[in-house]
Parts: C-alpha cells; sequence; structure tokens
C-alpha cells in the first residue's frame, strides 16, 4: 500500500530522492448526475451559495480518479506518484469525466 504522503503536485519528495520514473498513472471516473440530484441542486441555486449536492459530487469523482490512479501507480511497483494533477471535461450535458494523472516513481 502507498504512502499517500509520497503523492505530490510537486515534482520532488521532500526528504526522498526519486531514483526511477516508471511513467505516466493515471484514474479517470465518467459521473452523471441524477434527476433527483439535479432537482435538489436547483432548488439549493434558488437560495444561492454552496450547492452542497454538486460540490459532494464532485469531491466523491475527484476521490474516485485519485483511487484509481493510486491503484494503477502500485501495480507499476511504484513507491509515490510526482506531478499530480486533476482535469475534468463534459462529455455532454450532465456527464463529466474527471482524470487524476502523474508520474510513478520508485524512490531511494
Amino acid at each position: 500500500m502507498m504512502d499517500h504522503s509520497n503523492v505530490t503536485t510537486s515534482f520532488d519528495i521532500a526528504g526522498r530522492k526519486v531514483s526511477k520514473h516508471l511513467g505516466v498513472v493515471k484514474g479517470i471516473i465518467v459521473r452523471s448526475r441524477s434527476v433527483i440530484g439535479n432537482f435538489g441542486a436547483a432548488i439549493q441555486s434558488i437560495f444561492g451559495g454552496n450547492i452542497t449536492l454538486y460540490t459532494e459530487l464532485c469531491e466523491q469523482a475527484r476521490d474516485d480518479a485519485y483511487s484509481l490512479m493510486i491503484s494503477h501507480a502500485e501495480s507499476m511497483g511504484a513507491d509515490g506518484v510526482v506531478g499530480v494533477c486533476y482535469d475534468a471535461t463534459e462529455i455532454s450535458a450532465g456527464i463529466t469525466e474527471v482524470l487524476c494523472y502523474g508520474t510513478a516513481v520508485k524512490l531511494e
């Protein structure tokens, strides 16, 4: 199991030396909003502020994409992942792809 302190958006890990780059790793999840979720969000939007139903959906999608990326890195024998980024693309109305990617590394 990977130590999540060795997963970072930077390109180095404090106190550790990268001994080998193993390649790009990624986690991709595609999510849609439900009719009930859209209705609840529409009600929340009437009052303004944070639309918590969408916030929770986005956070869960990012968590799922991150977990898939970590699994990919572990399958390659990585000790860490550097240069981690997220990206999101709307595939069609109400359907969004969330991508988490980085470079799997071996550490000394």
